[in-house]
């Protein structure tokens, strides 16, 4: 044992030995190295990565060709790695709930006395899109579903109340048809109390508007998916077959949103679509960059954010965003080993804290990284999580769709279910019953 001992200690002796030559031998080249890049200074230069530009956002250009369906790209290069230059003009406080409450953490709770908040036949206003048991659903359990955080209660919707809210106001939602069945929920929780002679709603165009003469106020949409400016700007005509934004201006848009008094914005499913083409404002001969989805959606976010940043007055106007809606295309992620998506789902998903693939992550970051340093510029209207529970909410094949539907895919349901869109009634009312609460 002691001559053991004995050897393990002469090899350990060694270890050291050699242990500080080496570390001494790493000191000498490490102070050598050092001074030959202090002796060299292009050394420096050569390893370092080109530096990045910023481009500040929003500039009024008049010449500027403003982008529409037909608009196309001369040329494309690779992404240069311009960023947007937004300069924070705000208080650095998040604009919270008076409550302690995390309204949007809690269970959907099975309720056929209070909902559904309308009826899906005796609102005029109901988009064949979203109008499910017109189009053959037949069980409505769908809209009889609560939602009940778990630390408080919702403020229960009055839509009196509501429209004391917005006398004399413009609610727009702002965004893609996603923000567009929440206007049309909100709107047709609102007109019942309307008389018919004193409403009124435009006919379908980038701007859409419902009046009540009544209290002087307007709920309105503006399509407008990417936010930025862009070639789907036209709410019919949008299926393209390459996406080109201008990611340094919302300007467009803005000009229809900036006297509104409460605005919803929302963005996501559009930057989903694959790569995206960039024309910079500043670009004169047509030659756009091109960038994957989430890289282009933070420069438009940049540029909708340095608008927020530089006009609104959060005393003046409310301003929300509202989080991703998640889709249902998996059913595996909800049931092992089961092919298939939201066709024939009739109850939400009772896994607490569950979450799929249809709401990104890294993209939720992103959102929460540009909403950060807009203060109490911007409320979240969080929907992701209570929405991942829905996946018994979406059309399906109950809806109108505009295409002809081949025979293969009538005899396979599935292969045409709706997963993204949602019925009303239903989930989007719940959206709007969270932001009546907030407001």
């Amino acid at each position: 044992m002691i001559q053991r001992w004995n050897r393990k200690k002469s090899h350990f002796s060694l270890i050291a030995i050699l242990s500080i030559v080496f570390i001494v031998f790493t000191i000498l080249y490490n102070e050598r190295s050092i001074q030959q890049i202090q002796e060299t200074p292009d050394h420096v230069h050569h390893r370092q990565e080109a530096p990045v530009t910023f481009v500040k956002p929003n500039r009024i250009n008049p010449a500027r060709e403003v982008l529409d369906r037909f608009s196309k790209c001369n040329s494309t290069r690779n992404y240069s790695g311009r960023k947007i230059a937004f300069v924070d003009r705000t208080d650095g406080q998040r604009r919270v709930a008076s409550e302690k409450c995390d309204v949007a953490s809690g269970k959907w709770v099975f309720d056929n006395t209070s909902y559904p908040l309308y009826n899906e036949s005796e609102c005029p206003y109901m988009s064949d899109q979203l109008a499910c048991h017109k189009h053959g659903r037949s069980d409505l359990g769908y809209q009889y579903w609560r939602w009940q955080p778990h630390n408080c209660n919702l403020k229960r919707w009055n839509v009196t109340e509501m429209w004391e809210k917005l006398r004399g106001k413009r609610l727009m939602f702002v965004g893609d048809s996603l923000n567009r069945g929440q206007w049309i929920s909100m709107v047709c929780l609102l007109q019942s109390v309307i008389p018919a002679n004193k409403r009124s709603m435009s006919p379908n165009a980038p701007l859409t508007i419902f009046r009540a003469e009544e209290y002087n106020a307007t709920v309105e949409f503006l399509w407008a998916p990417l936010l930025a400016e862009s070639n789907s700007d036209d709410p019919v005509n949008h299926r393209l077959d390459e996406r080109i934004i201008r990611p340094d201006s919302i300007l467009k848009h803005a000009s229809k949103w900036e006297h509104a008094d409460i605005l919803v914005f929302n963005t996501y499913l559009w930057w989903r679509q694959g790569p995206v083409k960039l024309l910079w404002s500043a670009e004169k001969n047509g030659v756009c960059e091109e960038l994957d989805g989430l890289g282009a959606m933070e420069l438009a976010m940049g540029a909708w954010a340095d608008w927020v940043a530089s006009k609104v007055d959060p005393l003046k106007k409310r301003v929300f965003f509202v989080t991703m809606s998640p889709t249902h295309l998996w059913s595996r992620e909800w049931k092992p080993e089961i092919e298939g998506n939201c066709y024939d789902e009739n109850t939400p998903i009772d896994f607490e804290g569950y979450w799929g693939s249809g709401a990104d992550l890294p993209t939720m970051r992103m959102v929460d990284k540009v909403l950060s340093r807009l203060g109490s510029k911007v409320s979240v209207l969080n929907i992701t999580q209570l929405s991942e529970y829905r996946k018994d909410g979406h059309p399906s094949i109950y809806r109108k769709f505009w295409e002809t539907l081949r025979p293969e895919q009538l005899s396979n349901p599935p292969s045409y279910s709706d997963c993204i869109h949602w019925c009303l009634p239903g989930v989007p009312d719940v959206w709007n019953e969270l932001l009546f609460h907030l407001l």
